[in-house]
């Protein structure tokens, strides 16, 4: 079963940001913007690519302007047309660029682990996720065999910080300053697309996190799905990341919520001590 029906996952793309550029943007800043909001969108849909007039339609594109951007993508290797589907996807400069940058995510290695021990145990999703200047991305998700699965969230999705049980458990482990002028930057977005992650229902959050060391999300997002989320620190206790974990509402009562939060704080802390024993890189 599907618990991503009815929801439209596309707004977390921020499309209306990927058209117009920020007042006083030049022409080749706004340029570069849409470009990179075409890689950003082909990475988020899969191998499977997207034609050109999706392209286009979703990040409300005009078509000479799809068109010009993606095809130049197309003859700098980043991406490749597939003649057969018609399809546009990743090419292998994008690979070669996740390559470079894949040292950086070493802890999203040694979180895969933990996260497939977890799904195994619980038979739900779990999600790795990495805060990101505002936002908080979904970098990886290992499911369980229960047979209704959250799809809402997928690898390469991004959220307003504070959106969801993983992405509110790093919001609430920074400091007061960082939240107050996050939550005023990100607030037009949440009311927009996430209207029930009103700033008094994240700031209660953040409460009850602090409190009990892990976030429970009641539904704000997706109202049959709930989940809970901690955060993960990297070695000089800063939070960085999160582990959460989603399932349908009968699945999370009080006593088994208890459980499966503190089994998440267990495995936040293992990362921890992971991270204290391996090698600075140089």
């Amino acid at each position: 079963m599907d618990l991503s029906a009815g929801v439209n996952p596309e707004p977390s793309l921020s499309p209306q940001e990927a058209a117009d550029a920020p007042r006083g943007e030049t022409a080749g800043a706004q340029t570069l913007r849409r470009g990179l909001a075409v890689l950003r969108l082909l990475t988020r849909v899969g191998p499977g690519g997207l034609r050109m007039n999706e392209i286009g339609r979703r990040l409300g594109l005009a078509k000479a302007t799809a068109i010009r951007l993606t095809l130049t993508l197309v003859d700098e290797g980043f991406v490749i047309h597939d003649r057969a589907t018609g399809a546009y996807r990743l090419g292998p400069e994008a690979f070669a660029v996740g390559l470079a940058a894949e040292p950086s995510y070493e802890l999203q290695r040694l979180a895969a682990p933990l996260m497939n021990a977890l799904a195994l145990e619980s038979g739900d999703t779990l999600f790795f996720t990495v805060l990101h200047g505002d936002e908080s991305i979904c970098l990886s998700r290992a499911e369980g065999d229960f047979p209704i699965r959250n799809q809402l969230v997928k690898a390469g999705d991004r959220w307003p910080l504070g959106v969801g049980a993983g992405s509110c458990a790093m919001l609430a482990a920074l400091a007061d300053a960082d939240i107050d002028a996050i939550l005023a930057r990100n607030a037009a977005q949440r009311l927009a697309h996430y209207p029930r992650c009103s700033d008094a229902a994240i700031r209660a959050l953040i409460l009850e996190t602090r409190a009990q060391g892990y976030c429970l999300n009641p539904g704000l997002v997706l109202e049959s799905s709930w989940a809970l989320g901690v955060p993960v620190y990297d070695r000089h206790n800063r939070p960085v990341a999160s582990i959460s974990l989603a399932a349908i509402e009968p699945r999370l009562g009080a006593a088994r919520r208890a459980a499966l939060g503190n089994r998440l704080m267990q495995a936040s802390r293992e990362l921890t001590q992971q991270q204290l024993g391996r090698p600075q890189p140089d």
